[in-house]
This record gives C-alpha cells, sequence and structure tokens, in this order.
C-alpha cells in the first residue's frame, strides 16, 4: 500500500509534470529554430532570372554575382545572400528647432505648387552593409515616410558594391583589412572626397555622416579629406559612396 500511495504521490507531483513541460517546450524550440532559417528563404520568391539561379544555388554568395557582371534587380537577392545585412538612415532633412539651429529629420521634404495648392514629397536615403566589405545606398522619395525609408533600403540593396579593402599606409604594413589599399577620390555636385589609408589604431577621421557609411563598408582606419559644401549631406554620402567605389576600378584582383 505504501509504494502505491508513492506512486500515486510521484505521478501527482507539480514538479515533475512542470520538469516534462519544460522539456517539451525546449524541443518544440529546437524544431522551430531549425526550420525558421529555411522558412524565411521560401518566403522570397524570385522574379528575375537571376533570383531563380540564385535560388537553385548556381551563386552561392554575393561576390560571386558581382564578379559575373549580372545585373541586381530585386533586393532579395542580397537579403538572400547576405543574411546579416545591416542599413543606416542618413539624415538628410532638417527642420527649425527651438531656439534657433536646425533639427535633423530622416526625411527631406520638398514642395510643388498647383492649382490645388502645395503637394509635399518626402525624400529619403539609407545605406546598407554588413561589415565585412559590401555597401550601398540608395534614394527614393514618397508621399509617406515609411514608405520613402523602405524604397530607398531597397534601392540601397541593388546598389550594393564591393569595398577593396586592405593596409596601404607605410606607418603600418601589417596586411589586414582595417583600412585601404591607396587613396581614392570620389566626387557628386560640389562635394570632393579624398580618403587616405591610416594605420592601425587611427581610427575614422571623419565626421558622422562619413563614419556611418564607412562603418558598413566595414573600414576602421582612415583619414578622409573633404571640399566642397559638405553640409549638403546627400552630396556627401554619394561622393563617398563613389570613392569606395573607385577602389574597384583599378588592375588586379578584388
Amino acid at each position: 500500500m505504501i509504494m502505491a500511495k508513492d506512486k500515486e504521490i510521484v505521478e501527482e507531483n507539480p514538479i515533475v509534470e512542470e520538469a516534462a513541460a519544460e522539456e517539451e517546450v525546449a524541443e518544440v524550440k529546437e524544431e522551430i529554430m531549425v526550420k525558421r532559417p529555411v522558412r524565411e528563404r521560401r518566403a522570397w520568391l524570385p522574379r528575375t532570372k537571376l533570383g531563380n539561379k540564385v535560388l537553385k544555388g548556381e551563386y552561392t554568395t554575393l561576390e560571386d554575382v558581382l564578379r559575373s557582371g549580372e545585373l541586381i534587380l530585386e533586393g532579395g537577392i542580397v537579403d538572400y545572400l547576405v543574411p546579416d545585412l545591416m542599413e543606416e538612415i542618413i539624415y538628410i532633412g532638417g527642420s527649425p528647432g527651438k531656439g534657433g539651429g536646425t533639427r535633423r529629420t530622416a526625411t527631406k521634404r520638398t514642395a510643388r505648387m498647383h492649382k490645388s495648392g502645395r503637394r509635399f514629397k518626402l525624400t529619403a536615403l539609407v545605406v546598407v552593409g554588413n561589415g565585412t566589405g559590401f555597401i550601398g545606398i540608395g534614394k527614393a522619395s514618397s508621399r509617406e515616410h515609411r514608405i520613402a525609408l523602405e524604397k530607398a533600403s531597397e534601392q540601397a540593396k541593388i546598389n550594393v558594391v564591393r569595398v577593396r579593402r586592405g593596409c596601404g599606409s607605410w606607418e603600418c604594413g601589417c596586411g589586414g583589412e582595417h583600412s585601404i589599399p591607396f587613396k581614392a577620390e570620389g566626387k557628386y555636385g560640389s562635394v570632393y572626397v579624398k580618403l587616405i589609408p591610416a594605420p592601425k589604431g587611427v581610427g575614422m577621421v571623419a565626421n558622422e555622416t562619413t563614419k556611418k557609411i564607412l562603418a558598413l563598408s566595414g573600414i576602421k582606419d582612415i583619414w578622409v579629406k573633404t571640399q566642397g559644401q559638405t553640409s549638403t549631406r546627400q552630396n556627401l554620402a554619394y561622393a563617398v559612396f563613389d570613392a569606395l567605389k573607385n577602389l574597384n576600378t583599378t588592375k588586379g584582383e578584388l
């Protein structure tokens, strides 16, 4: 009788039941974690020939796509090949702040005059990168703030390029990829940007807008020299992107 009572007590013990329930939940979580990446990849439906090739496995990395010269026409390709892609919003807009000055905003508002009145448009600028050598920039406009940011992010993924990194400073010569291999120049509008390789430990000697772009490209040490109307952040961002893109125009492998 005592053994039977003990058995009943063990079966009705809430601690044992709770432990068994936790084990079942843990098993379910493990199954979900294993299946989640597959579901994310199946959610993307390619709409171009390049997208179908990527989904079939003909291109396994984004670098293979860029080397082949294929034209990327949908952002889903970049999301599929670079799952750790990050994005930064460049604050190109502004509004008068309290007590003077300018309060930066994520979108720039412009107006056109019509018979019915003013029609406003919002423009956004977004930069994407994975911090290990890929960078892209995109600009888009819409009547809504959220849609403008989403369109700009999609455009940035389409314009992604490979950044050539290295150690081109005579003061370092470590052979790593913390800087750029040689000087590079870029221009957009009235803004002129010159990138100069720096030794390890210097950091990014640049303003905040340029630092955002260089950090996403994977560069840690660099000197930046600018000329022109650099307060126009849109032109400054495109000039920096042009300089990074020009690193790939020289002879030699990427």
